[in-house]
């Protein structure tokens, strides 16, 4: 083969290689410009039914890193939603179950950390059983009745967190221990309500 031959194979192979590192990097950028509509689109999506709740903006932080997950889906914001204040009462159970291993105690913070142990056990009970519900909603003969059980068992759980934080009328309580349950069920009773909420914008 001659020079100028080889030298036009070069040049030919090197310009179909050329042009397919631009298709690569052209498609590259059009996914990623894609996935970042995408994802754009999803946090309105959740943003809009956080404004329909309570606490906008505990909504918001606490959906929106699942925004992928999430999508446009109403059924699986619901069901994100609620999992996640189910897991934020594991936590505040948690906490409170550690409150009882404090040294110096009065009998009264004693009973205080007692009921509301078993208040928020209720609570996750009750969460579970709303969770379950919701996950097997939309293949129910019964959309309405089980619909009304959830958020009756919701509302339940928000009665629970409150009949917690009542049990300080009165009582003489050291702030290690107002604070910590105080934190906890302010936290969960938002969560809890902002779920209802977002039961609202379930059609069924």
């Amino acid at each position: 083969m001659s020079s100028s031959s080889f030298q036009l194979v070069f040049i030919f192979c090197f310009s179909i290689l050329l042009l397919l590192l631009m298709s690569t990097s052209m498609q590259t950028v059009s996914a990623a410009t894609t996935n970042k509509a995408s994802a754009k689109t999803y946090k309105k999506f959740i943003k809009s039914a956080c404004n329909s709740t309570t606490y906008p903006k505990v909504c918001y932080k606490a959906l929106s890193p699942s925004a992928s997950a999430i999508k446009t889906d109403t059924n699986k914001l619901c069901n994100i939603a609620l999992s996640f204040t189910l897991n934020a009462t594991y936590n505040a159970s948690s906490s409170i179950d550690s409150l009882s291993k404090l040294k110096g105690l009065s009998p009264s913070e004693e009973e205080i950390i007692h009921d509301c142990a078993e208040t928020t056990g209720e609570a996750i009970d009750e969460l579970e059983k709303s969770l379950k519900t919701l996950a097997n909603l939309q293949g129910s003969d019964h959309k309405a009745d089980e619909m009304n059980d959830l958020k009756t068992w919701v509302s339940a759980v928000l009665t629970d967190e409150y009949t917690c934080t009542d049990e300080f009328d009165g009582q003489k309580v050291s702030k290690a221990v107002k604070n910590t349950i105080n934190k906890s069920v302010l936290y969960l009773a938002q969560l809890t309500s902002n779920c209802l909420a977002l039961f609202n914008l379930l059609e069924y």
